[in-house]
């Protein structure tokens, strides 16, 4: 309440008939969203962007549990590939959309790629993290004495210790696959737009309440998303822990 009484003060006191525009009141915005052509058009551009998250949040985890995997089972494996990891951590993503865009067309797979590259950070980081830090050394040296293979230390211990790191990660890859999402939507206009399409679009056409509908309609697609991987940390950690809620909460 408090945020719609200064949002309508802005819009109606502080700012001047002539840019009002710049802030519809918050009836207006209301009423965009209960367009039913608009929201048409912005539901179908955000089950596109999801879906573009969903694949970018896929590949990333699959390729940051792999990369991590490499660099705990070898020290210089891990000597030559971790700074690529900071690299594409640290770079400007927008300094790369040209390449992208040369090396993967504008569209759906440009899109992914750039969710991948947003995403798969966290993934690298707590997967190591849980790896290399999860396991007792009396655990290691148990699995020691029984001659335990390098496969069967991954597998069976190092990998259950890291499950809580992991899914740390994954919960923030999550969010961050929306951002690459819809930031591959705003920049790779060719096919069907994304709602980072359609946020360009309301932008250069000026339609101020459109585009608050989408932004608010974005925030929400990104916390409903942060939720349930929240949820799914909780349920599956918990349950292999065997402590109902997550056991290390």
């Amino acid at each position: 309440m408090l945020l719609a009484g200064v949002w309508t003060l802005v819009s109606l006191v502080v700012l001047e008939p002539r840019r009002r525009f710049l802030l519809p009141p918050p009836w207006e915005v209301v009423a965009a969203l209960g367009d039913p052509a608009i929201m048409e058009t912005m539901w179908a551009a955000l089950g596109r962007t999801a879906t573009v998250a969903i694949a970018g949040l896929a590949i990333a985890f699959a390729v940051g549990v792999a990369w991590a995997i490499a660099m705990s089972q070898s020290r210089w494996v891990e000597r030559i590939i971790y700074p690529y990891a900071v690299i594409l951590q640290t770079i400007p993503i927008l300094a790369l959309t040209p390449l992208i865009g040369i090396w993967f067309g504008y569209g759906i797979p440009a899109r992914i790629v750039v969710a991948v590259i947003i995403a798969v950070f966290p993934v690298i980081s707590m997967t190591f993290f849980g790896l290399t830090s999860g396991p007792s050394r009396a655990a290691h040296d148990l699995f020691t004495l029984a001659r335990a293979t390098r496969w069967q230390r991954l597998t069976q211990l190092e990998l259950p210790a890291a499950v809580p790191s992991i899914f740390t990660g994954l919960r923030s890859a999550a969010g961050l696959s929306v951002i690459g999402a819809i930031v591959g939507d705003f920049f790779f206009q060719q096919g069907a737009a994304g709602i980072g399409g359609l946020l360009r679009v309301y932008t250069l056409r000026l339609d101020m309440a459109a585009l608050l509908a989408a932004v608010g309609l974005t925030a929400l697609f990104g916390v409903v998303v942060f939720t349930v991987f929240g949820v799914v940390d909780r349920l599956v950690v918990g349950h292999f822990y065997g402590a109902p809620g997550g056991g290390r909460r």
